[in-house]
């Protein structure tokens, strides 16, 4: 039976071990407001890397812009972006595993600090000897006073008052306690938005001619968790792709006319979207982010109107340019190249060993090589950024519950004691003693509470001889 009693009080300390443990070692250190803001500083770190490195590209476009010979500050190379994952910062698992360290310790300051402290603050007590006035940082002892006086004037400066005999408890500003929570659930529901969001969400690109319908496949950055049949049930068409140009020729904005059809082809919803005004739909959102040419529509002589594609030419950085063949021959022995540079500029015409023939608008013809040649028109293309985040709405609402926190947080908590102490003056008349007791604190606005404090007791004051001495002291909270 010894042996039994030993077995079991060894195995009650074997499993309270891990919880103390918890209490004393673990949650004190996640609660450590050192260990937060160095978290902070660390996501806030990362975030800019995000930022100024470009994520999710190639690693083509990684291995040109961050050579091993000669490595960007001595270190930063292709194979280092990789290694570390800062071509996807916001999905590593390191970066993940910051912002839950991070809300484990903002969650274990909630409960280890803040909550206690608003218990606190909820909770009065009153003082009922002259020498706990003196440990406040505002105190006064006055010749006369009353607590109904007193309770009638902070009363009237929304305190709320409790009395018990001849002590008297007030207090202010409750919900400057209750900010801080507030701040600290702000800050958690952004983090699971953005855990959420990246872990989720998508990103993808097309690049669609005018007049085309197409269906979002071009993913090139996804989250594990990220939910495709989001796309199945509809696709989405370019009834129209302009662009607006300003009087000198430079471009004002370019828009997309887009619907949103289901797998029927009926249009479900329609939008022209620009540059910050997208395109919404099932939580996916399409950006207008670029534009191109597509393609060129012309006809031969009577021909019926046929149409070329036009591809991107590499100019070195120095502008951008789009270029096709025509051939003028049946048997494409002979043609002309085409050059444009934007939906409503002047197309140039180069004949085989690269010199200029001519030069042509849309709407106009020419002869090419014995071929009367007509441009129909110049097929612009829409670049289009697609993004689904599901934790947008979590984020979103975070930060406007921060906003409110932070408010709140700067609204001052503020009490105010009083003790009568002493013998009663007259008889049916209103409770005077002397000598009355008056003192208070605030989280914050130390000034101004002192003024309207020593403006109460001004009010408490019958006669000018009857004003009262304030003194104040300082005292380590």
């Amino acid at each position: 039976m010894a042996v039994n009693d030993s077995f079991l009080s060894n195995l009650s300390s074997w499993g309270s071990a891990p919880q103390k443990f918890f209490k004393r070692e673990l949650l004190p250190l996640l609660a450590d407001l050192r260990l937060a803001i160095f978290l902070l500083l660390a996501i806030a770190v990362f975030s800019v890397s995000g930022t100024v490195i470009e994520q999710g590209q190639s690693l083509a476009f990684y291995q040109s812009n961050y050579p091993e010979n000669p490595a960007l500050f001595g270190f930063l190379t292709w194979k280092v972006l990789l290694t570390l994952g800062l071509d996807h910062v916001y999905r590593t698992w390191w970066f993940l595993a910051i912002l839950i360290l991070f809300g484990s310790s903002l969650t274990a300051c909630t409960f280890t600090r803040q909550f206690p402290a608003l218990k606190a603050a909820r909770r009065w007590k009153f003082y009922d000897k002259p020498r706990q006035f003196q440990k406040l940082a505002l105190s006064a002892e006055l010749e006369t006073g009353s607590l109904n006086s007193l309770a009638t004037l902070l009363q009237q400066r929304r305190y709320k008052v409790f009395t018990e005999g001849n002590t008297l408890y007030a207090r202010k500003g409750i919900v400057g306690r209750i900010g801080p929570i507030v701040v600290h659930a702000s800050m958690l529901i952004i983090l699971l938005g953005a855990i959420l969001g990246s872990m989720t969400g998508f990103v993808a690109q097309e690049m669609v001619a005018s007049g085309e319908t197409f269906q979002i496949k071009n993913i090139f950055d996804a989250g594990p968790w990220a939910k495709a049949e989001v796309l199945k049930d509809w696709a989405v068409r370019v009834n129209r792709f302009w662009i607006d140009y300003t009087p000198n020729g430079a471009i004002d904005q370019f828009y997309s006319d887009l619907s949103v059809v289901d797998n029927q082809g009926t249009e479900i919803d329609r939008k022209t979207i620009h540059v910050n005004e997208p395109l919404r739909h099932n939580g996916v959102t399409l950006y207008q982010t670029d534009w191109g040419i597509s393609a060129i529509r012309l006809k031969f002589n009577n021909s019926p109107i046929l149409q070329l594609p036009m591809s991107p030419l590499d100019t070195n950085g120095k502008g951008r340019i789009w270029g096709t063949w025509i051939p003028t021959k049946p048997d494409l022995s002979e043609g002309v190249s085409l050059l444009a540079r934007d939906l409503q500029g002047t197309l140039l015409l180069y004949d085989a060993s690269g010199k200029l023939i001519n030069t042509i608008r849309a709407g106009m013809s020419l002869d090419v090589n014995g071929v009367k040649l007509t441009i129909a028109d110049v097929v612009g293309s829409t670049g289009l950024q697609i993004k689904a985040d599901p934790g947008i709405p979590l984020v979103y609402a975070g930060f406007g519950l921060l906003m409110l926190g932070v408010v709140m947080s700067y609204v001052s908590h503020s009490q105010i004691w009083a003790l009568e102490k002493g013998t009663s003056v007259g008889s049916g008349k209103e409770l005077v003693t002397y000598p009355f007791y008056v003192g208070g604190r605030t989280n914050r606005a130390q000034v101004a509470f002192e003024r309207e404090v020593m403006e109460i007791l001004d009010q408490l004051a019958a006669s000018p001889k009857e004003l009262p001495v304030v003194t104040t002291e300082t005292v380590a909270s």
